[in-house]
């Protein structure tokens, strides 16, 4: 009797729904007749993208069942687990094997792991379940996503199919969801603890001034809840619900702590809160408070001033009163910031006796002058092309105030505001109540506000905090706080690399990490096997020198 026995991957779709299941299936032809079993059911997906991971993954299983039909000494976790360790053997092995023989069987990304992983266990993270011993499960699982976030961040589906993939790392994915519903509110205060302390260990010198700011983090889900609600978005998401999440770091960038809030919070409402945390969750007493103008109001200004906190905020310089105005557009006084060369200054006494500090560039005034014409350019073209009023005021942010409604409906441009409006070109300000401190000193403090918003680009865009597709609170708290944890291991690396070696973005730290790598070679003959690890750049060298850690890049048997 022939018997003909195939493995292949099967997508299957239901009429019932929407999703598309990829299976791997065994089809076994005797004579004429053909079945079909499933050997191993991957996933569902509602969408191309999904689909795409699920086969990617259904690859990688299919090899290893294939694999798994002929003599396999170790599993593939076991192998890239072997090949870390035995990489950095003091003793090198006198290797004799024939070349023609050996087959690659697995390559496994191994930097990330061993310089991240040694910053994540120096913060003392893997504490944050209490001890590893006892919470492996859990310790494995948050510790393996926060490598994954910060190596390739996507979907927790996405990061368990590309720890698999490329690190050798196997975890269910139930158990990664089991592992962030136990993250809670302790295991939470245990991370910001953790991370605080690591940031004050940091420096020589105590912490005198903390940058704080918030923005928003929307999610793919139009439903609101206690936490999740619309509200106004920087990222111009205005349809989806939303989180508010405020940072607080120090001069060089560093997280110090964080909260989210309800997404209709009002921003400027958060900073009392966090002021209440800096006293008395960080044991932090006396500290500059340095913040945008979003956080400006007579609210927040009195409550600053009540604490005796000293502060320096940006200023409204247009919602000014009359006199205040008149003073900051007269010419007369502006003095040359000795710290720059490149702008003036000028301060102007304020009520309650606080400092408006005004600084002009003339940089800046290019700046603002252009974008101004830019805006108004858009707005003649739509204007040429009979736009309607609604299409006009849609989406033209501050261009809007040029624009002169006449008559019925007749819409022109309003060349007075325009002129109005040049006058403030290159013009910025600051408030600030601290009185023994010189214009420069205060300026060059503010200056430092971009630290928070450079540690905001790195939570956003490196580590894709957003958008978010969790829907319980438990889960959002969860998903937010590990996404802190990479922030933290990323941001302390590359403060101790930047002040041992110089200046590499994460970007930069990360990539050359991807590339640290070790090719698993079989010997088809003697089944033996051995690691054979990738070049080193110099970069890379410097890295594990500063952490400390010894590699052998020399080829190694793997027993």
């Amino acid at each position: 009797m022939f018997i003909l026995v195939t493995m292949y991957i099967r997508k299957k779709t239901s009429p019932n729904t929407k999703k598309t299941s990829v299976q791997i299936v065994d089809s076994k032809r005797t004579g004429n007749k053909v079945s079909q079993t499933i050997i191993r059911h991957i996933g569902s997906a509602i969408n191309e993208y999904e689909i795409e991971k699920l086969i990617e993954l259904a690859e990688y299983v299919k090899a290893r069942l294939e694999e798994e039909t002929k003599p396999q000494i170790f599993p593939a976790e076991e192998l890239a687990e072997l090949a870390i360790s035995q990489r950095r053997k003091e003793k090198e092995d006198e290797l004799e094997v024939k070349l023609k023989n050996l087959r690659e069987e697995q390559r496994v990304v191994v930097g990330i792991h061993e310089i991240y992983g040694q910053v994540y266990k120096e913060i003392g993270y893997e504490h944050v379940f209490g001890t590893p011993a006892r919470n492996l499960s859990n310790y494995q699982a948050l510790k393996h996503l926060v490598m994954a976030r910060i190596a390739n961040p996507q979907s927790k589906r996405g990061s368990v199919i590309d720890l698999e993939k490329n690190f050798g790392i196997q975890i269910d994915l139930n158990k990664v969801y089991r592992m962030m519903d136990k993250l809670g509110e302790k295991e939470i205060e245990k991370i910001k603890q953790l991370s605080q302390e690591n940031t004050m260990g940091l420096f020589d010198e105590p912490v005198d001034v903390i940058f704080y700011d918030c923005t928003t983090l929307y999610f793919e889900s139009f439903t609101e809840d206690d936490l999740r609600e619309n509200g106004y978005s920087k990222d111009g998401k205005y349809n989806q619900t939303q989180i508010i999440l405020s940072l607080l770091v120090t001069q060089m960038g560093m997280p110090i702590g964080y909260e989210i809030y309800s997404g209709s919070t009002y921003e400027g409402d958060t900073l009392k809160d966090a002021l209440f945390r800096v006293k008395k969750e960080y044991s932090i007493n006396r500290v500059i408070f340095v913040a945008d103008s979003g956080l400006l109001s007579s609210n927040n200004l009195n409550m600053l001033e009540a604490e005796g906190q000293p502060y320096i905020v940006g200023a409204r310089l247009k919602n000014m009163r009359k006199e205040e105005k008149e003073l900051i557009l007269n010419n007369e006084n502006y003095k040359i910031n000795k710290d720059t060369q490149e702008e003036k200054l000028k301060e102007i006494e304020i009520k309650n006796g606080n400092r408006l500090i005004v600084s002009y560039s003339q940089k800046r005034a290019e700046k603002d002058k252009n974008e101004r014409i830019k805006g108004i350019e858009r707005l003649k073209k739509k204007i040429g092309k009979g736009k309607a009023i609604k299409s006009l005021m849609k989406n033209m942010g501050g261009s809007k105030k040029f624009l002169n409604v006449e008559g019925e409906g007749k819409i022109t441009l309003n060349e007075t505001i325009i002129a109005e409006e040049s006058k403030w070109d290159g013009l910025h300000g600051i408030i600030t109540n601290i009185k023994d401190k010189t214009a420069e000193e205060l300026y060059s403090h503010y200056r430092g506000l971009w630290q928070v918003e450079e540690t905001f680009r790195v939570t956003k865009h490196d580590l894709m905090v957003r958008p978010i597709f969790h829907w319980t609170a438990r889960r959002i708290q969860a998903h937010i706080a590990i996404c802190y944890i990479a922030l933290v291991c990323v941001r302390t690396l590359e403060y101790r690399v930047a002040r041992q070696y110089k200046k590499l973005s994460p970007e930069i730290i990360k990539n050359e990490l991807l590339h640290v790598q070790v090719s698993i070679l079989k010997d088809i003959e003697t089944g033996l096997r051995y690691g054979m690890p990738s070049a080193l750049s110099t970069e890379v060298k410097k890295i594990y020198q500063i952490m400390g850690k010894k590699v052998n890049i020399t080829p190694f048997k793997i027993s």
